[in-house]
C-alpha cells in the first residue's frame, strides 16, 4: 500500500496557523469594526401599536415550520428509523394540528420546505382547504445557509423554493423563515431583493420590528422568534434529551402569552408538526389555545396579517 504523507513542511505550517489563530477574534477589532459587525443586520423601529385590529389587545400567530424529513434529506442522513420519524409530521402530525386548529377556528402560518411539499403533496392542499392559513417559505431542502455559503447556490435554491410554491398555491408567498433560522452573509440582501414583506427568523424584540442592513431600513418586517417559543428545544430529543411533561412546556408558553397580554404586545410560537403533532403534546397545545382562547381581546392572526397591520404604522 502506498501511503501520501502531508509534506513536513505544510504540516508545520498548518499546526502553526492553528496555534497562532485567535479563538477571539473580536478582541483584536476596532470600535469601528465591532459596529460593523455588530450593525450589518439589526433592529429598527419597533412596530408594537397602541391596538390590535378590533381594539384587540394582543397579537398571536401561530406558526408551524413543515420540516419533516427535510432536514435529514438534507445533510444525507439516510437512516429508515430518522427518515420515518420525520415522515411522521405528513401522515399524521400535520392532520392532528389541522383538526386542533378546526377545532378552535384559529389561523396558522406553515413555513414549508419546497421538497417536503414535494414528497407530500397533499399537505398544502390540506392546509389551504381551510381557507384562513398562510403558506411561507421555509428554504428548498431546509439547507443550512451558513455550512452552504455559497451566493449563487443560495440564490438559486431560494427561487426555486419560492417558484415551487407560487405554482402550487397560486399566490407567491410574502413571508420568509430561514431553515434553522440561521443566515449566511448573503441571506438578508437575497430576501430584500426577492420582495419578501416580512422575515421571521430573528431575535432582536418580543414585538415587530424594521429591518434594518448597514443601519439603512430595508422596510421589511420582522416577526422576531425565540428558542423558548419554539417546541423542537424542549420536545427534539430522538432518544434523551427530551422534556417529558408537556404540561411544563405548556407552562413557558402560557407565561409568555400573559406577558404579551399586559404588554399589549405579539406572541410568535413556533412548532413542528413531526414534533407538537404527537398526540400528548397537541392535547397540550390545545390546553395552550384554550388559555389564550379565555382572554378578552386577543387576535390570532397568520403572519402575514400581523406583518401587513404593523407596517401600517411606519408611516404614522
Amino acid at each position: 500500500m502506498i501511503r501520501r504523507i502531508l509534506p513536513i513542511a505544510v504540516l508545520l505550517c498548518t499546526i502553526a496557523a492553528a496555534q497562532t489563530s485567535s479563538p477571539l477574534p473580536g478582541t483584536k477589532l476596532t470600535i469601528d469594526q465591532l459596529k460593523e459587525q455588530m450593525f450589518r443586520i439589526s433592529a429598527g423601529r419597533r412596530l408594537k401599536p397602541k391596538s390590535w385590529p378590533g381594539g384587540a389587545r394582543v397579537a398571536v400567530a401561530l406558526s408551524f415550520d413543515v420540516d419533516n424529513a427535510t432536514t435529514s434529506l438534507a445533510r444525507g442522513q439516510l437512516g429508515a428509523n430518522e427518515l420515518s420519524q420525520g415522515e411522521y409530521g405528513a401522515i399524521d402530525g400535520l392532520p392532528r394540528i389541522l383538526r386542533l386548529l378546526d377545532k378552535y377556528d384559529v389561523p396558522a402560518s406553515f413555513f414549508i420546505p419546497a421538497v417536503s411539499d414535494i414528497l407530500h403533496p397533499q399537505m398544502i392542499r390540506d392546509i389551504l382547504s381551510r381557507g384562513r392559513h398562510e403558506i411561507g417559505v421555509h428554504g428548498w431542502i431546509h439547507e443550512h445557509l451558513p455550512t452552504l455559503n455559497n451566493e449563487s447556490e443560495e440564490r438559486r435554491l431560494l427561487q426555486q423554493a419560492i417558484d415551487h410554491l407560487t405554482e402550487v398555491t397560486g399566490k407567491r408567498p410574502v413571508g420568509y423563515r430561514a431553515p434553522s433560522w440561521m443566515f449566511s452573509p448573503y441571506t438578508m440582501q437575497q430576501i430584500k431583493e426577492a420582495g419578501f414583506l416580512y422575515d421571521s427568523s430573528l431575535m432582536a424584540s418580543d414585538d415587530a420590528y424594521e429591518i434594518l442592513m448597514a443601519g439603512k431600513p430595508t422596510g421589511m418586517i420582522e416577526l422576531p422568534i425565540e428558542w423558548i417559543l419554539d417546541d423542537y428545544v424542549y420536545f427534539g430529543g430522538t432518544v434523551n434529551g427530551s422534556l417529558p411533561s408537556p404540561e411544563m412546556v405548556v407552562k413557558v408558553f402560557e407565561s409568555e402569552f400573559d406577558g404579551a397580554y399586559e404588554e399589549g404586545g405579539l406572541l410568535v410560537l413556533t412548532m413542528h408538526p413531526h414534533i407538537i403533532g404527537h398526540r400528548s403534546r397537541a392535547a397540550a397545545l390545545e390546553q395552550l389555545i384554550a388559555h389564550m382562547k379565555s382572554r378578552p381581546g386577543v387576535w390570532f392572526a397568520t403572519h402575514e396579517q400581523v406583518a401587513r397591520y404593523v407596517k401600517s404604522q411606519l408611516g404614522q
